[in-house]
């Protein structure tokens, strides 16, 4: 039945001729000098674009052997080869929790290390990458705080003098901005923390800095690209030259990929946490929408909006995970907790957390969404049966997603995004304790963006915003009837069906295939890399030259589950993890070389 499967979408591909799929991202960017900012051309007129994506010029087989014999001569030049540290010094691209926290109780190296060492492992990077905007000028003071407090005997948890990298769309009340990347909030204040910072911060994390992401989540342009905004400029992922980053949580992804910080912390309205860890070879967690706080998170949708963890292990994001859900007075969303409990999402993590489970494969989904750079993917998702069933997990074929097909072609999940992000918006700028750019709503926001030439308007354009302004709000006594109508794409025309048909535990899906069928009804996804494009892959472009598909390009398995299932998604992530160890089968072509040992005591 599995071969059928198989066969019926292979069938598939080779009997028409499709074209990429390019599905713009989300996203925020640091103050960086106008000589820092990124050199990408303008859309490139040998392109094809279509409405379901674009046709990758000809040459592109050339293009990527010119640009594979780059990165053969990057690994013999060193170029991409990590150090592995000492007896108590990890390698910082693959340090985990476990590894960094012996570390630091043996006393071999230091909070402060840490610090010095990631961002020494910043700057190494970010001219080319653009990955992170901020970096926390009170990092160092903090770190020195917390090793006193370790000498003291004081142990806050296992994110005790870890440095963590957040999204700049998540705002502290400190040095640092909050801009969702657009010059229109540099400078603006906030009367607080984000709930989810205060409590990495209760936890003994230190706030190292902020990443770029795509301009307000990727919710202004039409026309821009993945991990793009105007404060933070173009970002790229690490495994490939010009590397599409996906986003919003672009930086983000790249960071946890190149081992900047021990983690971080991405949003996610549809695919900004799943899709940077799907292309950057990393674990992505979307929580539950409600599992934890959005208080003073930059908004886009109440009703979608999430905050997670990107990690290199999925154990280590269930850490983070932990340390930021609960419930949350500033955040009503939050009360829907099951008995008002956070599981242990650690504990979850178990290698038979597969045995027994019934895992179904929504063929249609694969059917609608294949194009002609997905192969590999396929491929490898094929592959990983094997694996997932070997683990004692039942692999359940057709659970087909009935209004998939509808869902694809709708206006409607857009048009709901957009009704909620005039008045949420509003909401957000209402609470700012200083707004240097006297910005109170979407008009002011579109006008100031129009204006200000460093927003790059009208070479990206403000089509979501102007449909916004367009038309009703969640306010509106339009909406509910709408929302209602929404919810069946993922309720009984989607995930939530399908998994109530054929008693599913959950449903698998490449990461690139999988977050908006998530996305309307709230449920959580957990993605863990899955492949990597093979030598000899085409390379293709979107319409401004970034790189989506070539050799060495990641992808990765997502599980998608009911609301709150998010533990038991956790777990079969963890025991497919521990099976594959995919993401130590592939390399950056950039990688930092700063270790923990090149700063213990300087």
């Amino acid at each position: 039945m599995l071969q059928s499967l198989r066969s019926r979408i292979l069938e598939t591909l080779s009997s028409r001729d499709i074209l990429p799929r390019y599905r713009p991202a989300e996203g925020p960017y640091q103050l960086l000098p106008p000589s820092t900012l990124p050199d990408l051309q303008s859309p490139d007129p040998q392109v094809t674009m279509t409405r379901k994506g674009l046709c990758p010029r000809p040459g592109s087989r050339v293009l990527a052997l010119v640009f594979l014999l780059l990165l053969i001569s990057a690994v013999s030049a060193g170029v991409i080869r990590h150090r592995p540290g000492p007896s108590g010094h990890p390698a910082l691209l693959e340090a985990t929790i476990d590894e960094l926290q012996a570390g630091l109780a043996s006393r071999r190296f230091t909070s402060v290390d840490l610090v010095k060492a990631y961002i020494a492992r910043i700057h190494e990077v970010n001219d080319t990458l653009h990955a992170v905007t901020e970096i926390n000028p009170d990092a160092l003071a903090i770190a020195r705080e917390l090793d006193n407090e370790r000498l003291r005997g004081s142990f806050r948890g296992p994110l005790h003098g870890l440095p963590i990298l957040i999204k700049n769309n998540i705002a502290t009340n400190d040095s640092m901005n909050t801009t969702a990347g657009s010059w229109a909030l540099v400078g603006a204040k906030v009367p607080r923390d984000a709930t989810v910072a205060q409590k990495l911060r209760a936890a003994g994390a230190i706030l190292l800095g902020k990443t770029n992401l795509s301009q307000w989540a990727h919710f202004r342009s039409v026309n821009t690209t993945n991990g793009w905004s105007a404060y933070g400029g173009q970002s790229y992922g690490p495994y490939f030259p010009k590397q599409d980053p996906w986003g919003s949580s672009s930086g983000s992804g790249i960071s946890s990929a190149l081992g900047l910080a021990l983690g971080c912390l991405g949003t996610e309205t549809d695919g900004s946490i799943v899709d940077p860890a799907d292309f950057n070879n990393i674990v992505g967690i979307k929580p539950t929408v409600g599992l934890t706080s959005r208080h003073l998170v930059i908004p886009v949708s109440e009703h979608q909006d999430t905050v997670g963890p990107l990690t290199r292990t999925v154990k280590d994001g269930a850490h983070i995970l932990r340390i930021i859900a609960g419930a949350d007075p500033l955040d009503n969303y939050t009360s829907s907790i099951p008995q008002g409990k956070v599981p242990d999402f650690v504990a979850a993590c178990q290698l038979s957390a597969l045995s027994g489970v019934r895992l179904g494969v929504p063929s249609n989904v694969l059917s609608i969404l294949s194009t002609n750079t997905t192969e590999p993917i396929l491929e490898s998702f094929y592959g990983a049966f094997d694996i997932l069933q070997a683990a004692g997990a039942t692999i359940v074929e057709d659970t087909n997603f009935t209004s998939a097909a509808e869902f694809e072609s709708s206006q409607l999940p857009t048009i709901i995004l957009e009704a909620d992000f005039v008045v949420n918006l509003q909401d957000y700028l209402s609470s700012l304790t200083y707004n240097p750019n006297n910005i109170s709503s979407l008009a002011d926001l579109r006008r100031f963006t129009q204006s200000f030439p460093l927003e790059d308007y009208p070479q990206r354009d403000t089509g979501l915003w102007d449909q916004a302004l367009q038309n009703w709000n969640n306010t509106s006594p339009q909406f509910w009837p709408a929302y209602q109508q929404n919810l069946v794409y993922g309720d009984e025309g989607g995930l939530l069906g399908a998994l109530k048909r054929y008693d599913l535990d959950a449903v698998i899906l490449p990461t690139h295939f999988s977050s908006s069928f998530a996305a309307t009804v709230g449920a959580p996804i957990v993605s863990v890399p899955m492949g990597f494009y093979p030598a000899g892959t085409p390379v293709s472009t979107d319409p401004w030259g970034l790189v989506e598909a070539a050799p060495n390009i990641p992808f990765g398995l997502s599980f998608l589950g009911a609301r709150f299932d998010d533990a038991k998604l956790i777990g079969m992530a963890y025991a497919y993890e521990q099976r594959t160890k995919i993401r130590n089968k592939v390399s950056p072509y950039i990688v930092p070389q700063t270790e923990i040992r090149d700063v213990v005591g300087s």
